[in-house]
């Protein structure tokens, strides 16, 4: 089993801090709008609050997440955790396009089986056949695994 990384894809700083603030403000501002505002029903005070709760969750999963790094090997795509996002040999399809359901600067996989869902916000999700990887990665290392996927899946299939 050959277990060389090949390439890894980073969170870039910038769009990491940029992703963070954004969720934090946005988990700041509902909060406020949920706590001192007057001329509300308690339920939507009430639902105000929740979402304010969630945005602060999904942000802290955010800065979990991004701290992790996307590592392609000859068998998997992989986080530096160990989590395996794909294997190699699964891969049916990599979409890239212009119109493509894909994360910002990144990619879309298709599976040939479905696997569990999983998000790791910023960096990837699988739901079903489909993997997405990209949001607050590099669009040049994004690129580069992008075209070593392609070539390996056109390898694979002559």
């Amino acid at each position: 089993m050959n277990d060389e990384v090949l390439i890894t894809i980073r969170a870039s700083a910038p769009r990491r801090a940029f992703g963070l603030f954004v969720l934090v403000a946005l988990a700041f501002l509902l909060l406020y709008l949920g706590i001192k505002s007057v001329d509300q029903s308690l339920g939507i005070k009430a639902f105000l609050v929740l979402i304010g709760f969630f945005s602060l969750y999904v942000a802290q999963r955010m800065w979990q997440a991004t701290g992790a790094v996307l590592e392609l090997t000859e068998n998997a795509l992989r986080t530096s955790d160990g989590e395996e996002v794909a294997r190699m040999a699964e891969i049916v399809r990599l979409d890239r396009g212009t119109f493509a359901f894909k994360p910002s600067n990144g990619f879309i996989l298709v599976l040939r089986k479905s696997r569990s869902a999983r998000w790791r916000p910023g960096m990837w999700w699988r739901v079903n056949r489909r993997v997405g990887v990209g949001g607050v990665t590099s669009a040049g290392q994004a690129k580069a695994m992008a075209e070593i996927i392609a070539a390996k899946i056109a390898a694979r299939e002559d």
